[in-house]
């Protein structure tokens, strides 16, 4: 475990209006290496008005790798998609793309 992470370890609450702490604790999170990580691609329509997208989920890591990440799947799909609440969104039904990518980049991928 990092300095960064002891030092916010156990804080819980404070009722010193003024407590903040140095870093936001997003930053604090490590990424898992790429065969480490256990991710589920599936299709969803929810909210879409009946499209189809590609979800990625389950990712641990910073949000910078996840925008790499996200970037890299894009490109060898060629098509667009965007990051929301930790989830990589493709355009499209391309799940056995993305899983076959991300195998073969070294990501334990599987479909959900």
């Amino acid at each position: 475990m990092s300095n960064k992470n002891k030092k916010l370890q156990g804080i819980v609450y404070s009722t010193n209006p003024e407590f903040t702490t140095d870093e936001p604790v997003s930053d604090f999170l490590d990424t898992l290496s790429s065969n480490k990580q256990n991710l589920l691609i599936r299709i969803s329509t929810q909210g879409r008005a009946g499209k189809k997208a590609t979800l990625v989920q389950r990712f641990v890591g910073s949000e910078a790798d996840l925008e790499t990440l996200a970037k890299e799947v894009k490109k060898h799909c060629g098509t667009g998609g965007s990051i929301k609440d930790g989830e990589i969104i493709i355009q499209g039904d391309l799940c056995q793309k993305i899983v076959d990518y991300l195998i073969l980049k070294g990501y334990k991928a599987r479909k959900g």
